[in-house]
C-alpha cells in the first residue's frame, strides 16, 4: 500500500543528538494495526551515545513499519508510515503489500530520489505513477508478478499468462537480476564478505535468508578422490585463515562502541597527551569516608571515595582556573570556561559512556553525591539522554574498582584533562617518621599540552592529591 497525500504520514528517524547520522533499532512497541496516539513511544533507538525512546508525531493506525529490530538506519530515513485517517474507506491502493520479485522489479525502475522499496515490507511512498512498458523484440517477456503490477498501474488487469517452464533453480530469480533479501540479512552478507548474487535462495519466491548466507560462508566439503586411486593423501587441509575463521566470531561494530572507537582515535591523533603520576595517602580520606555515610545530612545518599575525588579535583579546578578551558581549532582560540561539567567514565553493557553533572563545581557535597548516583543508575539502566553526555569539562575515570592501581587515559575529546583513579590499597608508607600500613592509591592526570603546560597541569594534581591526604582542605582551600 502506498502512503499518499496528507493521509498517510511518514515518520523519519529523527537527529536526537548532536550530528547523529544512524541509530539502529532496539525494540518496536508497534505493529502494522495497532492505533497510536499523538507523542506514544513507539519504537527504541540505540544511538551513537545512548538508548532513546522515539514518540510518534501523529494520531492514526500504524499502516507500515519498514525496519526489522536490529536495522541500523540512517537519519532522515522513514521508518513507519500513519495511517491518519483510517475511517476515510479503502486507500487508493491495494491494502496488500506486493509481492517481493514485484517489489523489487519497481525498486530497480524507480526514478532517482524516490526512496527504496524494503523487500518484505511493501512499497516506499510515491505518487508517481508509471506506463507500462511494450515488449521489445526479443526481449524476453515480464514474469507474472512483474507483468500484474505494471497492469495493475495501467488500471486493468493483467492478462493470463502462458505457463512459463519449470525453472533450473529451486527459487524465482529477481527480475532486474538484483537478489532478494531484508536489510538485515544483506548486512550480515557483507559483514561475512559474500556475495548475494551467487547465494542459492531457499525463502518464499526466491528471498535470501540468513541461513542461505551462512550456508554460503561455511567452506565447502573436499571432494573425495577415487575408490581406485592408490597414493597418499594429498588432499588439501584447511588452510590456516579458514581454521582460524572457525574459531572467530565477529560483531558488528556500531553504536556506542563505534562512536568511543572513532572518539578515541580522534582525540589520540589531535589532542598532545602529556600524562602524569602522583602516589598519595588517603588514609585520613578513607576515614572521612566512613563518617560521612553516618552523617544524618548524606543520609540515603551514595558516599564513597569517588565521591571525595570529585570534590577535591573541584576545588583543584577553583585554585587553577585555567585549566578549565577548551581548543577551538576553527577560530584558533582558547575557550576559557567558567563553570565545570564534571564527567564520570561510565561501563555500560553497551559500551564505554561519558554522562557529566552540569555544573559540578556549583553543587554542595550532599547535591554533588546526588547527581553522582543518579549519574550512575541512569547510565547502568541505559536511560543516559544526549544532551547529558553533551559539554563536558574535564573527566574522572575510576580504575580503581578494576582492582588497577592506574593508567594513562585518553581524554574525553574537547576537553583538556582526564583524572584516573587507581585502586585504594593497604601499603607500608613512611608516616610521621615511621613506616606503617597505609591506604594509599595513585591518581593519574593526562591533558592536552596545548591547553595545559606541564606547571598547570602539576599543580592541579598536586592540588587533588593534597586535598585526598589532608581532607580539612576541602573547608580551607574551598
Amino acid at each position: 500500500m502506498t502512503a499518499t497525500g496528507q493521509r498517510f504520514r511518514e515518520f523519519k528517524m529523527p537527529d536526537v543528538g548532536e550530528g547523529l547520522t544512524e541509530a539502529e533499532i532496539l525494540k518496536w512497541y508497534v505493529q502494522p494495526g495497532d492505533t497510536v496516539t499523538d507523542g506514544q513511544v513507539i519504537c527504541e533507538v540505540e544511538t551513537a551515545k545512548a538508548a532513546v525512546e522515539l514518540p510518534c508525531p501523529y494520531e492514526g493506525v500504524v499502516h507500515a513499519v519498514h525496519f526489522e529490530e536490529g536495522a541500523t538506519v540512517d537519519v532522515g530515513t522513514s521508518i513507519i508510515a500513519v495511517d491518519t485517517d483510517p475511517g476515510a474507506g479503502p486507500a487508493e491502493a491495494p491494502a496488500a503489500a506486493p509481492e517481493p520479485a514485484a517489489a523489487a522489479a519497481e525498486e530497480d525502475t524507480e526514478p532517482q530520489g524516490r526512496q527504496a522499496v524494503l523487500v518484505g515490507y511493501g512499497a516506499a511512498p510515491s505518487s508517481t505513477k508509471r506506463r507500462a512498458r511494450k515488449p521489445q523484440p526479443g526481449v524476453p517477456a515480464q514474469e507474472p508478478a512483474a507483468a500484474a503490477v505494471q497492469a495493475e498501474l495501467n488500471g486493468h488487469a493483467a492478462a493470463p499468462a502462458a505457463p512459463a517452464p519449470a525453472p533450473s533453480a529451486p527459487a524465482a530469480v529477481p527480475v532486474a537480476g538484483r537478489p532478494l533479501a531484508k536489510p538485515p540479512v544483506r548486512k550480515l552478507a557483507k559483514d561475512l564478505g559474500i556475495d548475494l548474487a551467487s547465494v542459492t535462495p531457499t525463502g518464499p519466491d526466491g528471498v535470501i535468508t540468513r541461513e542461505d548466507v551462512h550456508a554460503a560462508a561455511a567452506p565447502a566439503p573436499a571432494a573425495e578422490a577415487p575408490a581406485s586411486a592408490v597414493q597418499p593423501d594429498v588432499s588439501p587441509a584447511p588452510s590456516g585463515s579458514e581454521a582460524v575463521r572457525a574459531r572467530e566470531t565477529r560483531v558488528p561494530i556500531k553504536g556506542v562502541r563505534k562512536a568511543t572507537a572513532q572518539a578515541m582515535v580522534n582525540s589520540a591523533f589531535t589532542a598532545p597527551h602529556v600524562t602524569e603520576f602522583i602516589t598519595v595517602d588517603v588514609t585520613r580520606t578513607m576515614k572521612l569516608v566512613q563518617e560521612l555515610k553516618q552523617d544524618p545530612d548524606m543520609a540515603g545518599l551514595r558516599v564513597n571515595p569517588l565521591l571525595l575525588v570529585a570534590k577535591a579535583l573541584l576545588v583543584a579546578i577553583k585554585r587553577n582556573p585555567e585549566i578549565s578551558a577548551a581548543w577551538d581549532e576553527e577560530n584558533q582560540e582558547i575557550v576559557r570556561k567558567d563553570y565545570v561539567n564534571l564527567g564520570i567514565a561510565a561501563a555500560t553493557p553497551r559500551g564505554l559512556i561519558v554522562p557529566n553533572i552540569k555544573d559540578a563545581d556549583a553543587k554542595t557535597l550532599p547535591q554533588l553525591a546526588a547527581a553522582l548516583g543518579e549519574l550512575v543508575a541512569t547510565a547502568r539502566e541505559g536511560r543516559t539522554a544526549p544532551g547529558d553526555m553533551a559539554g563536558g569539562t574535564i573527566t574522572i575515570t575510576n580504575v580503581g574498582v578494576f582492582g588497577v592501581d592506574t593508567g594513562t587515559p585518553i581524554l574525553n575529546p574537547g576537553e583538556p584533562a582526564i583524572l584516573a583513579m587507581g585502586a585504594v590499597k593497604l601499603q607500608p608508607w613512611v608516616h610521621k617518621g615511621k613506616v606503617k600500613p597505609r591506604q594509599v592509591t595513585t591518581l593519574a592526570l593526562s591533558f592536552d599540552h596545548r591547553l595545559v603546560d606541564g606547571e598547570l597541569g602539576s599543580k592541579v594534581l598536586a592540588d587533588t592529591a593534597a586535598i585526598l591526604e589532608q581532607p580539612k582542605r576541602l573547608i580551607t582551600w574551598a
